[in-house]
């Protein structure tokens, strides 16, 4: 099974050899200009979420209506296997997920272990427009999504079984699965529109082989995503428990309302992962955040965490500046 060490290995060298990937991670609109609309979003599946929501924010579309659009692309790609359809299951064989959506005006909605519906950001959404709740999980989330009108699918592919039954056979005791290049999980996703409102949502499928229950940052509101429209955003990815131990994107953001710049936001935010998780040398946690004024940022504990950015320059990958 890759190690921790050799993912790090791997995933740095692979994104050197990524065509078109930047080496800076971070830009700043000149004085007094906004760079929008913008959108940008974590690791390559980003660039086509980032296609889906550009389509519209290009023609004037809300952010929040662009948010979601680009992470249903990568919850319906059954190759992508830490997002959605083809996720890879918990230990015990089941597909379980977890997403949330924030909008401008603060209003947020999530889903929290959800089996057998494809696009669970798109519950998460209906939880935030037709429930007086923020969160729904397991069985509730399921009885409501049903509901609203939502198919019950088998999520779990034939690809991703097979790699369930070939795990099961050779570290069935393991109890921490590995955060590795085939186990980053998260999508997560933000947007300035041209009227100058920001969104965000994220979306995963969890740690591959979890116990089955397990839920990590990407549903928690404060955690793995967080929106304010006066300030700006964040979202993250890596291992969740380090990120909810520091309810890690309200920290950056927070960070950014102190004047700090998204990559700084970002670096600052590591910096307490690292003095609140004394493993950090064996996780990988990352930040990616967008600021009221178009500007971006991300930093991350180990180098190989890449971003991917779509705004009037186009659609590209950037690779995040890392501790390590």
């Amino acid at each position: 099974m890759t190690t921790r060490r050799t993912f790090l290995k791997l995933s740095a060298l692979g994104s050197m050899l990524t065509g078109g990937v930047l080496k800076a991670c971070a830009q700043s609109p000149a004085a007094g200009a906004v760079n929008k609309p913008i959108v940008i979003s974590t690791w390559e599946h980003g660039l086509a979420a980032n296609a889906a929501a550009w389509d519209i924010l290009a023609s004037g579309g809300r952010a929040l209506d662009a948010v979601e659009a680009g992470v249903m692309v990568t919850e319906s790609d059954p190759e992508t296997r830490t997002v959605g359809y083809g996720g890879r299951p918990d230990r015990n064989g089941h597909v379980t997920l977890d997403a949330c959506i924030m909008d401008e005006r603060g209003d947020c909605g999530s889903v929290a272990f959800l089996q057998h519906i494809k696009n669970p950001i798109a519950v998460a959404r209906l939880v935030m427009e037709k429930t007086p709740h923020v969160m729904l999980v397991g069985q509730g989330a399921l009885d409501f999504a049903l509901a609203q009108g939502f198919q019950k699918e088998n999520l779990l592919t034939p690809e991703s079984e097979q790699e369930w039954r070939e795990w099961m056979q050779t570290q069935p005791d393991e109890v921490k699965a590995e955060i590795n290049v085939e186990n980053h999980d998260t999508i997560g996703l933000l947007a300035l529109d041209q009227h100058g409102n920001l969104s965000g949502a994220c979306t995963t499928s969890g740690a591959a082989w979890k116990l089955h229950g397990r839920v990590g940052d990407s549903p928690i509101i404060g955690a793995g995503l967080y929106v304010d429209n006066d300030v700006g955003g964040a979202c993250a990815t890596g291992w969740g428990e380090a990120v909810v131990r520091i309810v890690g994107c309200h920290l950056v953001v927070e960070f950014m309302r102190q004047g700090h710049a998204p990559e700084e936001a970002c670096r600052l935010a590591v910096e307490r992962v690292i003095e609140k998780n004394p493993d950090y040398r064996e996780i990988q946690v990352g930040f990616l955040a967008l600021n009221k004024e178009g500007a971006y940022g991300s930093y991350c504990i180990q180098p190989g965490f890449n971003f991917a950015v779509y705004d009037a320059a186009g659609n590209r990958m950037i690779d995040a500046k890392s501790r390590l």
